[in-house]
Order: C-alpha cells, then structure tokens, then sequence
C-alpha cells in the first residue's frame, strides 16, 4: 500500500450510518396490473432483495400503509423480510403512517419492533368476505342463469344464484383456518408484549396507534426520521429503496382491446380498493 493510500484510509471521514427506507403502501392481492398499484410477492420481492443488500446496514425501516387484502400475499411477503432479516442479521423497524390494518398490520409484525403516528389505525386481526347476491336481480330482468359443472360444489357461492346455508357453513371454516393463521402469527411475533386478552385483540377490531400501544399491539410512537436519529444519530442517512411502481401499458403497448379489458379491470379493482380504504375513514 502506497503512503498517499495509507494516508486516504488514515484521515478517512467515518461512513454516516445508514439506514434503508422500504415503502409498503396499498392494497396487498395478487392482481397488480400495468394500472394497478398495490403490494404482492411479485412487486415487492426485488425492493425487499435491495432493502436487505448494502453493507454495514444499521437496520431496515418500514413504512407500511396499507388496509389489508390478501392473506397469502401477506404472508409471503411477511416471511421473506423474516428471511432476510434473519439471514443478514439486521433488525427491521416498522413505522405505521395511516393505516397498517389486517393484511397491513400482518406486514407489520414482520418487523422486530412496531412504531405508529398516535393517529394511526392499527389491528383489524381478523377475516371478512363480501359479495353481492343478484338472484331477484336477473329474475326480473328475465334472464336464466345457465351452470354446468363437474363436482358438486364447484359452483360454490355463485352470486346469480339462491345462497344456501351449507356453502355459507363452508365459507366461514375456511375464515375460521386463515383466522387462526393470523392470530398465530400475531402471537409469535408479538410474544408477552400482547396486553390484552383474545377476544379483545382477535375480534376484528381496529384502534388509534394511541391505544395499539396500551394494548402492545404497537412499541412506540413516533416516525421514522425521528426515531432513526434519535436511534442512530443526527447523521444516520435513511435511504430510500423505490418499490416497482405501475406502467401504464408499457408506454401504451398493449393493444387496444387489451388496455381496454385493463382499464375495466382497473376500474373494478378500485372500487373494491376504495371499499377497503374506507373502511378506516380514508
């Protein structure tokens, strides 16, 4: 090593600790489309790889706003920022702006801690299914409903058809089974901080990040630049880490009938999204 080398590594300023920013906002579900936003495996799994990469990573900070959705892409999404965290022996930190709920607040528990805005909603540990029933609907417009299928309950649930009380029986097991996947979750994530008994936590029901910490659903209040600095000093830099946002067609590549199927897609889906997010007054 040269004298002008040893000199550069003598006097050389000490690195400002850092610290990775991973956004995780929107509707959780499978179906992100080129118009759509929203969080999956797919869409976030690059962002959480790159979150997790630098060197010398102090922690990774997420800040999660999300309503819920699907319970599948939660949780894959849940065990791979575990995974990770594991593996490269970095404590995640959760911060909760509006809304970390259902699915939401399963991405939250991922996290080694949980810190909220006192205004923040937070919980909603439960399972819902909503739909529609048309039957009377296309009786009186004088259309027959035609289903032909192999296996008894494949038609399961049809919304153009009579609900019958054991595919309503079947449905909530189901509920029942992903229930208690959620709980279990919570629990093994949360530990002895839960300070409240199942049937106040479990119900469904949702809380300001206020109460979320009286009832050890949170750690802490407060955000992610004043906590990491009061954590890690004036100086720790918090590096945003970009997740893959929607394109609108490749630049309008799609064909005209298939950007128009994807505008009607989009529309139904934000009807359905708009549903979720009002369910907390947002």
């Amino acid at each position: 090593m040269s004298i002008r080398s040893r000199l550069r590594k003598l006097f050389r300023r000490p690195a400002r600790p850092l610290v990775t920013v991973l956004r995780l906002s929107g509707v959780i579900g499978a179906g992100v489309g080129p118009m759509r936003g929203g969080l999956c495996m797919e869409s976030t799994a690059e962002s959480i790889e790159r979150a997790f990469a630098p060197d010398e990573l102090k922690a990774v900070a997420l800040v999660i706003n999300s309503p819920g959705g699907s319970p599948v892409q939660s949780a894959l999404i849940g065990n791979r920022i575990r995974a990770l965290s594991v593996e490269k022996k970095v404590p995640v930190v959760a911060f909760v702006e509006d809304v970390a709920a259902s699915g939401g607040y399963w991405l939250a528990c991922a996290a080694d801690e949980i810190i909220a805005d006192a205004g923040s909603v937070v919980g909603s540990i439960g399972v819902i299914s909503a739909g529609f029933g048309f039957q009377d609907l296309i009786a009186k417009l004088g259309v027959e409903r035609r289903v032909y299928t192999a296996g008894r309950n494949k038609a399961m649930l049809d919304p153009f058809r009579p609900e019958r009380e054991e595919d309503v029986e079947r449905l909530k097991s189901l509920q029942l089974e992903i229930h208690q996947n959620f709980i279990d979750w919570v629990k093994s994530r949360r530990g002895d901080k839960l300070r409240a008994d199942d049937d106040t936590l479990f119900t469904g029901e949702f809380w300001t990040g206020k109460r979320g910490l009286d009832l050890g659903l949170v750690d802490a209040l407060g955000d992610v630049r004043t906590v990491m600095r009061a954590r890690y000093g004036e100086k720790v830099r918090l590096a945003l880490v970009e997740t893959r946002k929607p394109w609108l067609a490749r630049r309008f590549g799609l064909s005209g009938s298939s950007l128009g199927a994807e505008v009607a897609s989009a529309v139904v889906s934000a009807a359905g999204e708009r549903s979720l997010w009002g369910r907390y007054g947002l």
